[in-house]
């Protein structure tokens, strides 16, 4: 299936500890541009982050918005530090028989001793917090790929209707050529008369003059190529895939025996026909840009 580059996903898990939001959104690039804004908390998690979306992006400048909720009250817990207490007490025992002074120390004092007791943070289970948040993004990521593909599926039917509309354009051009050479045999044969009053007309001058002319004005090579390149871009869209890249490349040789035909036209019908030839090829560049 073919995926446009312009995209939203958003989802979010809620569990009694903690709320996790993943809103992305796309817009097109020639490369995969990743910019991720989240918590400081989460900065450890970026590397495996960017790994998980490149199973689900190749191309387009994408913004990760990743916002986080903590419900939990108590996060703080105390810590004793045993050895720090018995070398304190170590100490006042020297002191008093250094100084001959009674060892008075309670419990509550030596807890007030710098470092004894400590207020720590409870650290976080760093395995079911990236499980937490790789299920939230991925779950983001496919929300994201689905409304590409039915973006991508809207582009195809309108590049497909595109398509149709050039081949149109390029059976009248074919069916109108040699017309155009008839109707010039015709023209030169009646100046020509009319400029030797009645005398002979030398036929082969005129059918090599005709000859020139067909040279000059033949478009058979740029109407077969163009058709290859619509009959390729068709079968590229119904294959799917990440083709953005080569549909641009087509639509720029499409373009350019677009412009040979426009070139080469001495009849205003062609001409006409060609230049809205030249405009669909460019509403195709246009669309192309937006598929991945």
């Amino acid at each position: 299936m073919i995926k446009s580059m312009t995209g939203f996903g958003r989802y979010e898990t809620v569990t009694d500890e903690y709320k996790i939001s993943v809103e992305m959104k796309a817009v097109n690039h020639r490369y995969l541009d990743l910019s991720i804004k989240m918590p400081k908390k989460f900065n450890f998690f970026e590397a495996g982050i960017r790994n998980l979306l490149k199973n689900y992006i190749q191309r387009g400048k994408v913004d990760v918005f990743i916002s986080y909720e903590d419900y939990t009250e108590n996060k703080m817990c105390l810590k004793y530090n045993s050895a720090l207490a018995a070398e304190y007490m170590g100490y006042f025992a020297k002191m008093e028989e250094q100084f001959g002074i009674q060892n008075d120390i309670k419990v509550s004092a030596l807890a007030r001793c710098p470092e004894v007791l400590i207020m720590e943070e409870v650290p976080e289970d760093e395995d079911q917090m990236w499980k937490l948040l790789s299920e939230t993004v991925e779950e983001a990521a496919k929300r994201f790929v689905q409304t590409r593909l039915t973006e991508g599926e809207n582009l195809k039917a309108d590049l497909l209707g595109k398509l149709n509309l050039m081949n149109d354009i390029l059976e009248f051009i074919e069916e109108r050529s040699p017309k155009i050479l008839v109707e010039y045999r015709a023209k030169l044969e009646d100046k020509v008369k009319e400029l030797l009053a009645g005398a002979a007309i030398d036929e082969g001058r005129i059918a090599a003059e005709v000859t020139i002319y067909a040279d000059k004005i033949c478009v058979d090579e740029e109407t077969v190529r163009l058709r290859s390149h619509i009959d390729h871009t068709r079968s590229e869209l119904e294959a799917g895939g990440i083709v953005g890249r080569k549909l641009d490349f087509i639509a720029q040789e499409m373009n350019r025996e677009a412009n040979t035909i426009l070139s080469k036209a001495s009849d205003l019908e062609v001409s006409d026909k060609a230049i809205i030839l030249k405009t669909e090829i460019e509403k195709v560049r246009e669309q192309i840009q937006n598929i991945e």
